[in-house]
């Protein structure tokens, strides 16, 4: 019997959908453990940081990091798989751009930890206590992960050889990212896999209904009116992101009557998707007025950076800089 691959899967800053994703192949998961030999997969099997420590240098083939990095914990976990993995993978769009995660990019850590530890509605802490790294109380003492000032991208961490998009990758990206693995045939290094190049209106079931040309008036938000099912959604004033975002998805998203929020990220040669979709988005505003121009985004765009950026701000362009001004 020929000698299975190595493989392991880990679990940063993330929901957990990703490792969902990895179940959902059902039965296609039998072709994947013909071929591999898991080493390390924290929410499925039994492994010890110690069993990947013993390893070699690049002993697994592949690894599988879903979750952007938020703790010295997890910073270091991603740092020993990189050391030990020829092939690193940043697994869904957590990982991959940071994720919804990242949104706490827009409060400083203080600001997070005042909230869940004294100003939060439940809080219940008259001693005022919040989380220590290095905790001693007379002959105790204990450790745990630093919580950094910042969200990062896998990518800006370690190295990374390829990116599988998606919150969560769908079954069909991941069997077709698992295939080119297993495969001789892999693309460029940097490269996306299991995914499209091309827009996700190219692959959505209303494009046909699609304009050259899109006017907005006013934005519309399916928690208060509900689409029509067969009209493309921009064009009813539902912001939908599909003509910035790569696809892949099969427009799954779409196909339940709700606008493509992003997931699967930006295309190719775009460095910075919320400034794309910001980009995307003012050009379809059917005014030229500043102030009618305003109240079309206030009354239709509650929360426009959490609209452009609800996947990838941690690799803004802008917001790094703002960032690192802000030391984190």
């Amino acid at each position: 019997m020929a000698e299975k691959s190595k493989v392991a899967f880990y679990w940063c800053a993330s929901c957990g959908g990703c490792e969902e994703a990895m179940v959902d192949l059902a039965e296609d998961i039998l072709q994947v453990v013909e071929k591999a030999e898991f080493v390390l997969w924290p929410v499925a099997m039994d492994f010890k940081r110690e069993d990947v420590e013993n390893l070699k240098d690049e002993e697994i083939l592949v690894t599988f990091i879903n979750g952007a990095v938020r703790t010295s914990e997890q910073e270091e976990m991603v740092r020993l798989l990189r050391k030990k993995s020829k092939i690193l993978i940043a697994f869904g769009a957590c990982a991959y751009t940071g994720g919804v995660p990242g949104l706490a990019n827009c409060y400083s850590r203080e600001e997070i930890l005042n909230f869940y530890y004294k100003s939060g509605d439940t809080v219940f802490n008259p001693e005022d206590k919040k989380p220590t790294p290095h905790f001693i109380e007379g002959n105790f003492a204990f450790e745990i992960p630093e919580f950094y000032g910042r969200v990062y991208a896998v990518d800006q961490v370690v190295d990374v050889d390829y990116y599988i998009p998606g919150c969560a990758p769908t079954r069909k990206v991941v069997k077709n990212a698992i295939d080119a693995l297993f495969s001789s045939q892999l693309p460029q290094k940097g490269s996306i896999l299991g995914a499209s190049s091309k827009s996700l209106c190219n692959e959505c079931p209303l494009n046909e209904t699609k304009p050259e040309k899109i006017y907005v008036k006013k934005f519309k938000r399916v928690d208060k009116t509900q689409p029509e099912p067969d009209k493309c959604l921009l064009i009813q004033g539902y912001p939908c992101l599909g003509p910035v975002t790569r696809g892949g998805c099969e427009a799954l998203c779409v196909k339940a009557n709700y606008p493509c929020t992003g997931c699967f990220g930006p295309l190719d040669d775009v460095k910075d998707y919320g400034a794309k979709a910001v980009s995307f988005l003012a050009s379809i505003i059917d005014s030229n007025d500043e102030k009618e121009i305003e109240k079309i985004i206030d009354e239709g765009l509650s929360n426009p950076l959490a609209i452009v950026y609800r996947y990838s701000l941690p690799k803004s362009l802008i917001f790094d800089t703002k960032i690192k001004k802000n030391g984190g």
